[in-house]
């Protein structure tokens, strides 16, 4: 019998193929299940963390098989050659962060893509494409993590990693979606042997429906199940790696792969109109910014702003900028760095930070100071080609997963005989202190390179309580807008009531501090409300199909109070993405 559900998921991907700029105001409710849920940008990765949860595995385990068939189904953000952050509740009331995120090299130096004459390197050898643009990957050791930590103790590593080599060993079809994310890629792809070959079918590229078999991934996969996790970092597959660097001048050894491990922290919280916020602590700098947001607007009534009005995205603009001024002067990796954590976020601080703020005129980013004096400790912002998906299981415990490659496909890199792509994470450190990067941040000291390092982040993986139940399980990519996808999402569903599927799809804005500009989605702002916001001071920008015309994709999951459902909102900007529920 046909399924209708993957009847009406066709012709959504359909129609936001073919009118893009709708897909933000898409309306659909969002999939109700009673037991257990995944959210991600990829249908097929949803459906394998499912297929975990219904062999009784938890959220742990079901968030690891779809990490893993992402690698596989999602290439330009997804594969095993990244690294990230997975924040986890637990049914007995714990909270637990795990970064995964990767780490410079033993190699790494500080002015290593620095030209003799000063200037940064650009194309190969620089910190964006080739060789020397990879981190050591933490992808596989996070998730090992997890299993042996917080896993159910029912499923084994070998049956997580089924799903995932068998998507790639036996083939899957090819999205439409997928197919034009590759052709677009060629200019980066097309410099390696290697990726033209996986990626772009030698040059004749693949086309929505083709049957996508990589043999190389699904063997990788298939020595994973064998000899465990660490396989990928002392085994075959990290003498594949080390092998290929050393011979084409890159940095990752032996010693790095080997010496690789997360690390376990504690979640930042705040509280919000009566709701507990637990989020991402640094190296991450979204969970510093959202709770600093969150309370800054906690002294307006933003809910009688309404939602869409002038006065509602100026005073978020606002906010925006304040928190994005601290980032850049304050946050950078706690091993490397002392962060002011208990400083910025101290309520008095926080509402103080407001102090000049006008609701009748925007206040220049150069008159934003950072509210603990002059620091400089990081500012970078990483690509938007990240990706992020939630998982709540029927006894209640949830895992909020945000990882990435940095750029879309990372470094460009697959190292021969694995399938892997690497990453270029290299590029989120300060390549150059003290001179703006490419989106006009003053790149500080403190996030600058040295070996063993972890780049800052957005990253910003969220839960939101509410009477000490789990209400909302969130996240996005998306580069620096991450953290103001994820404070909209939030505030769409505690300030305005919104169900979660309204709060997802409901189009975004975004401000950095700098450059000093406020953007918004594809008609996602009337002409009226541009031209009030353009009366207060703000310089306005519609976000172009260059950029992405939409910001964010926040798979999301909310557990209704009164009936225990768990209700999955697939972020339709994504062509791919499902929510998967039984």
């Amino acid at each position: 019998m046909p399924n209708p559900g993957r009847f009406v998921s066709v012709l959504l991907v359909f129609a936001m193929l073919i009118f893009p700029a709708a897909r933000v105001f898409a309306q659909r409710p969002a999939i109700e299940a009673p037991h257990g849920m995944v959210v991600s940008a990829h249908h097929l990765a949803s459906a394998a963390g499912v297929e975990i949860l219904q062999k009784g595995g938890n959220a742990v385990d079901a968030a690891i098989a779809t990490g893993l068939a992402l690698s596989v189904v999602y290439p330009w953000a997804g594969p095993l050659g990244g690294g990230g952050f997975m924040l986890v509740h637990l049914a007995d009331g714990r909270q637990i962060a795990i970064d995964y995120r990767e780490s410079a090299p033993a190699a790494a130096t500080r002015d290593m893509y620095l030209a003799p004459d000063g200037s940064l390197i650009k194309g190969a050898g620089s910190s964006t494409t080739g060789w020397r643009a990879s981190g050591v990957p933490g992808n596989v050791a996070g998730f090992a993590y997890a299993l042996e930590n917080y896993g159910s103790g029912k499923i084994t590593w070998a049956e997580l990693c089924e799903p995932a080599r068998r998507l790639a060993r036996e083939g899957h079809r090819m999205s439409q979606t997928t197919a034009l994310a590759l052709r677009n890629a060629e200019p980066l792809l097309g410099l390696f042997d290697e990726s033209r070959s996986v990626f772009l079918k030698g040059g004749a590229f693949y086309s929505a429906g083709d049957l996508w078999v990589q043999s190389d991934l699904g063997e990788t996969l298939a020595r994973l199940q064998r000899h465990g996790p660490r396989e990928f970092y002392e085994g075959e597959t990290a003498q594949f790696i080390a092998a290929a660097m050393q011979k084409n001048g890159g940095t990752i050894t032996l010693a790095d792969l080997k010496a690789y491990r997360p690390v376990e922290r504690a979640p930042l919280r705040g509280n919000y109109r009566g709701h507990e916020i637990v989020t991402m602590p640094p190296p991450s700098s979204g969970g510093i910014a959202l709770l600093q947001m969150l309370g800054m607007l906690e002294w307006h009534d933003v809910g009688s702003l309404g939602h869409s009005s002038a006065a509602k995205y100026h005073l978020f603009a606002e906010v925006m900028k304040r928190a994005f001024r601290d980032r850049a002067e304050y946050i950078g990796d706690p091993a490397f760095v002392h962060v002011p954590v208990a400083q910025l976020l101290a309520p008095a601080y926080v509402q103080n930070r407001m102090a000049d703020f006008s609701p009748d005129r925007a206040t220049p980013a150069a008159a934003v100071q950072p509210g603990l004096g002059k620091y400089v400790a990081a500012a970078r912002t990483e690509s938007p080609e990240t990706t992020h998906y939630s998982v709540v299981d029927s006894a209640g415990n949830a895992v909020a997963n945000t990882y990435t490659l940095n750029g879309g496909f990372g470094s460009g890199v697959t190292i021969p005989g694995t399938g892997i792509l690497m990453n270029n994470e290299m590029d989120d450190f300060t390549s150059k202190p003290g001179a703006p990067n490419m989106f006009g941040l003053i790149q500080g000291e403190a996030n600058a390179i040295a070996p063993s390092k972890r780049p800052l982040s957005s990253m910003t993986p969220t839960f939101v309580f509410k009477d000490g139940k789990l209400l909302l399980v969130t996240g996005s990519p998306g580069g620096p807008t991450i953290i103001n996808t994820v404070l909209q999402v939030v505030t769409n569903v505690i300030d305005f009531n919104m169900p979660v599927q309204r709060a997802v799809e409901a189009p975004r804005i975004h401000h950095q501090w700098l450059p000093d500009v406020l953007t918004f989605e594809a008609y996602g702002i009337s002409a009226d409300t541009e031209a009030a916001l353009q009366a207060r001071g703000h310089l306005i920008k519609e976000r172009t199909s260059y950029e992405g015309a939409t910001q964010g994709d926040a798979e999301s999951i909310a557990i209704d109070p009164k009936t225990g459902l768990r209700q999955g909102a697939a972020d339709p900007r994504k062509g791919d993405s499902a929510a998967v529920g039984f």
